[in-house]
């Protein structure tokens, strides 16, 4: 399968050798929620040497900038989960300013950095101030376990929001933050 067998007609492609890796990988791809896949074959005009020698240098960029933007702290810090979860739309800069692009394009890759279900990024799930019910508060509470805040406080206030609870900030009371959350949340349900 080349890029100009893509680019054609497509009666008779089922024949063609590499068919069925195609349509298996595009199983895998829609069973695990990608829009988008790529096979070089499929997306490269090896007939071009300008654009094969683009696509190259494009595919090493592309690479290093997805492990930087999956190694970024941003989707570590407990108090960037609300500004990646409230707005309908963020867009990501690189430390040069650089638009990278939007959650929305991003989608799949946040989805496997953070375990937030595509679908949740890009609905505004933001209702009644909180979070619409129809996500469970086991999935909420995960969305945060991976993530980390500087004052032990901020891992319940930086919560708040995302299951509409208002409560009184106390720096100073640790853990009893948390389990304050907690009571909050199961006095809402």
């Amino acid at each position: 399968m080349s890029f100009k067998v893509m680019q054609g007609d497509y009666s008779g492609v089922n024949k063609k050798a590499g068919f069925r890796k195609i349509e298996g990988v595009c199983g895998i791809a829609v069973s695990d929620g990608f829009e988008y896949i790529w096979i070089d074959t499929c997306c490269i005009d090896k007939t071009s040497s300008a654009e094969l020698s683009e696509a190259i240098n494009s595919m090493f960029r592309w690479y290093y900038f997805e492990k930087d933007f999956r190694d970024s702290r941003w989707f570590t810090r407990g108090w960037t989960l609300q500004e990646l979860i409230a707005p309908s739309r963020v867009v990501f800069y690189s430390k040069t300013w650089e638009d990278l692009g939007t959650k929305s394009s991003f989608k799949s890759l946040i989805s496997e950095i953070t375990g937030i279900p595509g679908q949740a990024l890009l609905e505004n799930i933001v209702q009644n101030n909180g979070l619409t019910f129809r996500l469970s508060i086991t999935q909420r509470m995960s969305w945060a376990s991976r993530r980390r805040t500087t004052r032990e406080e901020d891992r319940a206030y930086s919560l708040l929001g995302i299951f509409g609870i208002n409560m009184p900030m106390l720096y100073g009371e640790g853990k009893a933050a948390f389990h304050g959350l907690q009571e909050e949340i199961y006095e809402k349900i």
